[in-house]
């Protein structure tokens, strides 16, 4: 399984932005999206497993408010990652019942 990149320069919507991750877990990442102003804010999302292309995907913009969330403090990311933590536990141990 490819993982992500934890560095990258933007393409396509997302030109002019640098990402950085500073968090991965087995559940989800929160990558550091900064401008070429200098201004930053924070992707959220859950992992999530491509099959077809055996890697992890990045979030289009599209999943954002489905599994991927943008936030304006590394706190509030920090929350965010925690309960979809707490979320993908719960369905584990309810599967697993």
């Amino acid at each position: 399984m490819k993982e992500l990149q934890t560095q990258f320069s933007g393409i396509g919507q997302v030109k002019g932005y640098y990402f950085n991750q500073i968090t991965a877990t087995p559940y989800g990442y929160i990558y550091i999206k900064t401008s070429l102003e200098g201004s930053k804010t924070f992707e959220v999302f859950k992992r999530l497993e491509n099959d077809v292309y055996n890697c992890v995907s990045y979030p289009t913009d599209k999943a954002f408010g489905k599994w991927a969330w943008a936030v304006g403090t590394l706190e509030r990311a920090e929350q965010v990652l925690f309960e979809i933590m707490l979320k993908q536990k719960t369905k584990i141990a309810i599967t697993q019942s």
